[in-house]
């Protein structure tokens, strides 16, 4: 496929203006196979741990097989509304379908308990205070993306969720060909992630983001030990790889860090060799985060001073966490992920530390992107846990009623997520993206892939 034919197809991306809902996205697929009985077929798949149905659409005929699935992280609806249009092409034009030679695998919502609690900022407004004071992300054990059974030295993770259990069960029956777990990151620009090099496709990507007016993400990795392909283009790495790194740079035995799985790309390698793909891409961004130029900072001097100032914001919630636990009574998904926060904050910072103290290229300058990410960016991500703690709270009372001492902790949590947020809006003149350039973007990697996979 010709890069000009991937930018045709996307083009008649629509200009979406809101995210659907849980119950949107599946009224969407129903109507979708009412209307192709012949082309769409719903395959339900599993329940989520709530009793909501799971379900899988297949289109398509082709000998090459791709499963796509959406929110693995439930907080992250982009691939959700790439997966509402790519299901509808497919499905209208036939010409199109079959000239791909494959057969489709779609999940548009793989964790729809998770998505339900963060509906409430799928409507906008698109602000950098609305998402933090609606989001909801579930610790490591309670990721759909991260619940896959591992034994790997001293971890051994056999405890997967209804979520995951209905993905292994389609991954083992399908066994494809290219597999794109849908992600997107918040604050940012774009960057990838594939299991294997892959050359061919590494200017194509690039172009891909280009013909979107959207920066690469030219910051610092997710994590320290992560493997550059090219510029923006990362190894995908499994649960052992952050093993590795925490067994390098910490004292404790990883597996009491780790409490979840590995990722579905690990687990797929069971039943076949699909090329996988992540594309990530941010709600928000900032044109500093593409700027490679030297700053005026040490690398290893912002990355420790983020981490100092990650320390302190968590230490306070701890603190206020610790004055109200004996009030808090009902059991929240806000609250086990707090929980799992305070649980291995400091082994994780003191790992970080340790890498950025101890690694020859942190006593660089960083650039102008590396600064912006590890003085800025890590803030925005730090309100984000602030905003989770008010809404444990907001639980909480919402089933016992007030009592001083909450009181109390909600008015300090919240004037600390109000003078935060209020900080970042005002610093930061940051552009939101429009949903239908970030569906353009994923849609047009998932093309460039699946043709890459074929050929």
């Amino acid at each position: 496929m010709r890069f000009d034919d991937v930018l045709n197809i996307i083009h008649d991306v629509p200009d979406y203006q809101v995210f659907l809902t849980v119950d949107e996205l599946k009224a969407s697929t129903h109507q979708l196979a009412d209307r192709h009985p012949n082309t769409v077929e719903i395959l339900p798949i599993g329940q989520s741990r709530q009793g909501d149905p799971i379900e899988a659409i297949k289109i398509g005929k082709g000998p090459k097989k791709a499963l796509l699935f959406a929110m693995p992280h439930p907080n992250e609806p982009i691939g959700s509304m790439m997966l509402e249009y790519w299901s509808l092409r497919l499905a209208e034009d036939d010409a199109l379908r079959e000239s791909l030679g494959y057969t489709w695998y779609l999940v548009k919502c793989i964790d729809p308990d998770g998505a339900r609690l963060n509906e409430g900022w799928f409507k906008g407004p698109f602000s950098i205070e609305n998402y933090a004071r609606h989001y909801y992300r579930p610790p490591s054990f309670q990721q759909v993306a991260w619940t896959f059974p591992i034994d790997y030295k001293t971890l051994h993770f056999h405890d997967p969720l209804p979520e995951t259990q209905a993905l292994m069960v389609l991954i083992e029956e399908v066994r494809p060909d290219f597999m794109y777990s849908l992600h997107n990151s918040d604050f940012g620009g774009v960057y990838f992630y594939i299991w294997d090099e892959a050359p061919p496709l590494y200017e194509p990507f690039h172009k891909l983001v280009e013909s979107q007016g959207l920066p690469l993400h030219l910051g610092e990795s997710e994590m320290p030990y992560e493997t550059e392909y090219a510029s923006a283009i990362y190894k995908d790495s499994s649960i052992s790889a952050e093993y590795d790194y925490l067994e390098e740079q910490s004292n404790t035995d990883p597996a009491e860090i780790i409490r979840g799985g590995t990722l579905s790309f690990e687990y797929a390698r069971r039943f076949c060799e699909p090329f996988t793909l992540i594309c990530e891409m941010p709600y928000f961004y900032h044109p500093a985060i593409s700027d490679t130029s030297a700053s005026d900072v040490v690398r290893r001097d912002a990355i420790l001073q983020a981490t100092a100032e990650t320390r302190e914001n968590v230490g306070f919630m701890q603190e206020l966490y610790d004055a109200v636990k004996s009030e808090l009574t009902v059991p929240s998904p806000f609250r086990d992920a707090i929980q799992e926060t305070f649980r291995t904050y400091l082994e994780e910072l003191a790992a970080q530390e340790n890498w950025a103290r101890t690694n020859r290229r942190t006593a660089e300058m960083a650039t102008v992107a590396q600064k912006f990410d590890s003085l800025v960016v890590h803030r925005y991500y730090r309100l984000l846990g602030l905003g989770m703690f008010v809404r444990m709270l907001d639980a909480q009372i919402a089933a016992t009623g007030q009592s001083p001492l909450l009181s109390s902790a909600r008015e300090e949590a919240e004037a600390a997520f109000e003078a935060h947020s209020t900080a970042l809006e005002a610093e930061l003149d940051y552009t939101v993206v429009p949903i239908q350039k970030l569906v353009r973007v994923q849609l047009g990697s998932a093309l460039l892939a699946a043709d890459y996979v074929a050929g």
